[in-house]
């Protein structure tokens, strides 16, 4: 039996940036036939949006490439999500800060920033596009698409290939 890798996508409110990057990220996984082997979600660090849909803008946005959000509903980072995830992913580095003053210490190493997985963009967020226009949520896409792919990169050689 394998090891399931469980991947946790975080931003603030839980309704642009993370759900789009766990549809982005999912979507590659089936494509590379992981979905046994892959667990994703998504998740804020601010309360705002409990079991809200994601935002309007980025379910348009992600329905142009194909994605669909529709099942996905916010909520807010749990204590229990340390314990559970092995890969917990900020959108930004505020976000990052606050996951790294409630992980406690065992489990900061599964602490990540998205961008990290896309050193090509040589930047280190994924922007919030909440208050701007639809180009922002485009870039959204643009970006978790290449950091999805370099953080499936990252996960298969880790934890599948054979040493």
């Amino acid at each position: 039996m394998h090891k399931t890798v469980r991947v946790l996508f975080v931003c603030m409110g839980n309704i642009c940036r993370s759900p789009t990057a766990e549809a982005m990220f999912r979507r590659l996984v089936q494509t590379n036939g992981l979905e046994s082997r892959i667990t994703i979600d998504s998740a804020g660090t601010h309360a705002y949006h409990i079991g809200d849909p994601p935002d309007r803008r980025s379910v348009a946005a992600a329905a142009k490439r194909g994605l669909d959000l529709s099942s996905l509903r916010g909520r807010v980072v749990s204590d229990d999500d340390f314990e559970t995830f092995d890969y917990l992913v900020a959108m930004d580095a505020e976000n990052l800060q606050l996951l790294l003053a409630r992980c406690p210490e065992k489990h900061q190493s599964k602490l990540h920033l998205f961008m990290d997985y896309a050193p090509q963009f040589g930047r280190n967020d994924v922007p919030d596009p909440y208050y701007q226009n639809a180009a922002a949520f485009d870039l959204v896409l643009e970006l978790t698409e290449a950091a999805s792919q370099g953080l499936l990169t990252e996960i298969v050689r880790r934890h599948f290939q054979q040493v």
